[in-house]
């Protein structure tokens, strides 16, 4: 099978580099890096020693290990390869005071955590849905930081979720991030998509999306091309369009106008 390895920088609030890799032979050696390494196995095991304690990673859990401190990395049975995917997250991700915890305990299980990772690197494989990914990074360190003890506040803000839903209608077209509104808003960006989940039941992507289907599908009716009615709806291009459309409505675009 031999080594392969795909990397790259998406333009992800939080989201320094994302790598899938299969290894057949490669044992890491002690390092660090600067970021919060999320890492996330897709077949086989993992066996790395955290500040000098032995630890395993498997798939259906995440291992969360935290900037600046030591770590390995082999295949748990010699000579079998192992494949993963990894979230290389900034170091202000999450507080200086989560690192300590993860060293204690990096290894997360909780579906929530495995299911939003998984999320996210489907998201970023996929043009067009970057504010996806970045609503998941931000839901993650909610998640994160409540399985390390740290969980964020609950407290309700129905006023700052509706501005930044009129923000969303306002620039529904455009390419933008949550961390711009929240530059705006004046707080922290996990803050904006809690409060606006909180008060609508939606994740501010989700609530992007939804509309754009439903402008394109007006567009379409009007007789616009499928293409045209993508770019106008602020979709990536007219695929992008057609999986979102597909997944709402039932059916592609040229079907809902045939």
């Amino acid at each position: 099978m031999g080594n392969s390895v795909r990397a790259w920088h998406p333009s992800v609030p939080y989201v320094r580099e994302v790598l899938h890799a299969t290894f057949q032979d490669h044992s890491y050696p002690s390092h660090t890096h600067d970021d919060w390494t999320v890492l996330l196995i897709d077949e086989r095991a993992v066996t790395y020693d955290l500040d000098r304690t032995r630890h395993q990673a498997t798939p259906q859990s995440i291992t969360l290990l935290p900037p600046h401190v030591p770590h390995d990395g082999r295949s748990a049975v010699g000579g079998r390869s192992f494949r993963k995917r990894v979230l290389y997250l900034s170091e202000e991700w999450l507080p200086a005071t989560a690192a300590n915890a993860a060293v204690t305990h990096p290894m997360l299980t909780d579906r929530r955590v495995v299911t939003a990772v998984t999320g996210i690197h489907a998201a970023l494989s996929s043009p067009g849905d970057a504010l996806a990914a970045e609503c998941g990074v931000l839901a993650l360190r909610d998640a994160v930081r409540t399985r390390l003890g740290a969980p964020p506040s609950a407290e309700r803000d129905a006023p700052l979720a509706r501005r930044l839903r009129e923000m969303l209608d306002d620039r529904l077209s455009e390419s933008f991030t949550i961390a711009d509104a929240a530059r705006v808003l004046g707080v922290h960006p996990s803050h904006l998509v809690r409060a606006f989940s909180t008060a609508y039941g939606i994740a501010p992507y989700r609530y992007v999306t939804g509309r754009r289907v439903d402008r394109a599908r007006r567009l379409l009716l009007d007789g616009l091309p499928a293409s045209e009615a993508a770019a106008k709806a602020g979709f990536h291009d007219q695929s992008h369009l057609t999986r979102h459309f597909k997944r709402v409505l039932g059916i592609t675009p040229g079907a809902f106008t045939g």
